[in-house]
């Protein structure tokens, strides 16, 4: 199938790289930028704002991120506490926030639950769109991991919906459920997939999933510099390493 890439200020996200991702967790100001001098060193190709763990206002957090790296791709996310976030947040506040983000002009790509609602999943991304951002929606089940069918229809619904990228974070309680993982994943990039996609198996125990985008075309794997935002991220020094030499 032919696949569209996706570009955000030169890094292209596509089947054929893993790129690395590292999530910003910072509550305070001060904890920012604790946090941002904590990247130096560190191998990274795009960063997570989590707005759902700043206490004051998230946008503003992204516009001091923006202005002290003005050419990192930055995915502005407010991950929703049914999906594992910090906070619980109404419908029209939550599609509001993003509606702000995208307006800012300081985001690159925007996470949107499609378990917040399939209607406002695709009105978003068509308003996020005319903006210039790229949507990123995403699918979390902390609980289990669907069977590999219902992993493939979810993410090609999420296409349907109009995402620029596609996104599925489950959990594993066997090892069996990490395989079935990363065969949807592979038969998501052979059969299913007509643009980017992320999927990864949570915890320790799908540790490997993350490092095996270059196998099943995973776009990106999210670690750690310091703050871990989901079970089982591991260091981004490690997981470069390991990108590299796969």
């Amino acid at each position: 199938m032919e696949k569209n890439t996706v570009t955000v200020r030169g890094l292209e996200l596509s089947d054929h790289s893993t790129r690395i991702c590292l999530p910003v967790t910072a509550r305070t100001a001060l904890e920012l930028d604790d946090q941002l001098l904590g990247l130096n060193g560190i191998p990274y190709d795009m960063l997570e704002i989590r707005a759902d763990y700043y206490e004051a206002d998230a946008v503003g957090e992204l516009e001091e991120v923006r202005r002290r790296l003005p050419d990192v791709p930055l995915l502005f996310t407010f991950r929703t506490k049914e999906e594992g976030g910090e906070k619980s947040i109404a419908i029209e506040e939550y599609a509001n926030l993003n509606r702000r983000a995208a307006k800012s002009g300081f985001a690159d790509l925007i996470d949107l639950e499609i378990n917040r609602g399939e209607v406002l999943l695709q009105d978003l991304c068509e308003e996020l769109q005319t903006s210039g951002i790229k949507v990123v929606a995403s699918f979390h089940d902390f609980d289990a991991t669907p069977r590999q069918e219902e992993l493939i229809r979810i993410l090609c619904r999420m296409q349907t919906l109009g995402a620029d990228v596609t996104k599925a974070a489950v959990m594993p309680h066997t090892e069996r459920d990490v395989l079935t993982l990363l065969s949807a994943a592979l038969a998501m990039k052979e059969q299913y997939a007509d643009r980017p996609y992320i999927m990864m198996s949570m915890g320790r125990l799908g540790g490997i999933s993350r490092l095996a985008g270059t196998l099943t075309g995973s776009a990106v794997t999210f670690a750690s510099a310091k703050a871990v935002s989901a079970p089982g991220q591991m260091d981004a020094r490690l997981v470069s390493g390991v990108l590299s030499v796969l």
